[in-house]
């Protein structure tokens, strides 16, 4: 079988949600063929290993599918709740699945990673519920809240089924927009959609590396534009990607391995470096402006180089990135695997607000409003697009005052109703 798709479609196992909500969602994404093409498209790099590990599990394919709602298959997706990667994993639910999170990685956002605790997680819940609707309103809402549901139900003489639950709005559309995408995949004729197609076939293999390399160079040795080896390698957090502590796998197309190797021993050659950053570890003396002027490079670089957002400085004892000079041969240590970096308001003054976006709300109003650049609210909210939807929440930081006085303003108004972030319950999506 050549074509991934009848794969997919082949190994269908859950009941089919006949509801006026699936219905409804299946039109919407049928009359946006733009956007199901884009992210059908970003599909094509993972929905091979997905269904490879669902159906070694004997799980159903449809779960394949479960990142079209999840994150629209961008691996870099951040949610206003912190939920980030594929499969919007939060960061306690990340690590009681053993996704790892620090400074030079997340888990939640490593393809082949993040695929196995999902997996995990979404059998842990069908385990508890013995149905597939409830186990996804689970992983959406939270499995203790699907089961508060359930008991609630119960007391009432109701029944328990997944269309018979009271849920939050996002929940109501969770299940759904799943059924919508199975009907699309299992008819596209029908829908008028065109689906890409995928060969049923490895897009990527990994390859092992045991030095430190920049991703940029990785990207160069593959012979790939860096956004495309950042999609298949979303969880480095850093310009460059640590060989300490047994090294660090790298996700490369199958056409670009043997070229990859190829090109690895002939830079290897030459003697040059594979990394051209460091750490170091800031005294009490040291600001981001000092630092960046005895390393040669600007203050944004630095910035950009350890996500450090506007507005904060490094605490002292912090472990960041610099350039690593000529005289440096040696990889970066092993203990640096457990630096961190503390960030401090660059002023104490400052406070960090919650803004909740009212409709017809756009970076460039809320910015003006809150008087800080729009480019610092993107990069304070991680946003990936410079759309906003109403009930979504940025956080910004701005003077106390300014943060006493609009608080003190939204006192007076009767509060929004607001449901909490998922896996205890839903949330919202920046992406």
């Amino acid at each position: 079988m050549r074509d991934l798709w009848e794969r997919i479609r082949l190994g269908f196992k859950m009941p089919d949600l006949e509801t006026k909500l699936a219905e409804d969602r299946t039109r919407w994404y049928a009359s946006q063929p733009d956007y199901f093409a884009r992210m059908t498209q970003r599909s094509s790099r993972y929905l091979f290993h997905f269904v490879e590990e669902i159906e070694r599990r004997n799980m159903p394919t449809e779960l394949a599918l479960l990142p079209f709602v999840e994150s629209a298959f961008v691996p870099e997706a951040f949610s206003s709740a912190k939920a980030a990667g594929l499969w919007q994993f939060i960061p306690s639910t990340g690590r009681n699945y053993d996704l790892e999170q620090n400074m030079w990685k997340d888990e939640r956002r490593d393809v082949v990673e993040s695929t196995r605790a999902a997996l995990d997680y979404l059998q842990k819940l069908y385990d508890m519920f013995g149905d597939w609707h409830l186990a996804l309103a689970s992983y959406n809402w939270g499995e203790g809240a699907v089961s508060r549901a359930i008991a609630k139900n119960r007391r009432a003489g109701k029944p328990v089924r997944y269309t018979d639950l009271k849920m939050p709005k996002e929940t109501q559309y969770y299940v759904p927009k799943l059924q919508a995408v199975k009907n699309i995949v299992t008819d596209p004729v029908r829908y008028g959609v065109v689906l890409p197609p995928i060969d049923n076939a490895p897009y990527f293999i990994a390859v092992h590396k045991t030095r430190d390399i920049d991703v940029d160079t990785a990207a160069k040795l593959a012979e790939m534009k860096v956004d495309d080896f950042r999609a298949l390698n979303p969880a480095f957090n850093r310009p460059v990607i640590l060989g300490a502590g047994g090294g660090a796998q790298l996700l490369l197309p199958a056409t670009k391995v043997e070229r990859f190797q190829a090109n690895l021993a002939a830079w290897e050659s030459t003697g040059q470096p594979l990394a051209s950053w460091t750490t170091y570890q800031t005294g009490a003396s040291d600001t981001l402006a000092s630092v960046a002027k005895r390393v040669g490079i600007s203050e944004e670089q630095l910035r950009e180089a350890n996500q450090i957002p506007p507005r904060y400085r490094l605490a002292t004892g912090s472990t960041i990135l610099i350039p690593r000079d000529e005289t440096m041969e040696s990889d970066i240590p092993e203990a640096s695997l457990d630096g961190r970096v503390a960030l401090v308001p660059e002023r104490a003054n400052l406070r960090k607000v919650t803004y909740r976006v009212r409709r017809g709300d756009t970076v460039t109003s809320v910015a003006r409003r809150w008087n800080v650049l729009p480019k610092d609210l993107i990069i304070w909210n991680r946003l990936t697009s410079q759309a906003l939807f109403a009930g979504q929440r940025l956080e910004l930081t701005v003077p106390a005052a300014q943060a006493r006085s609009r608080t003190s303003k939204k006192a007076v108004r009767k509060p929004a109703t607001t449901s909490s972030s998922v896996r205890a319950p839903a949330r919202k999506r920046s992406y």
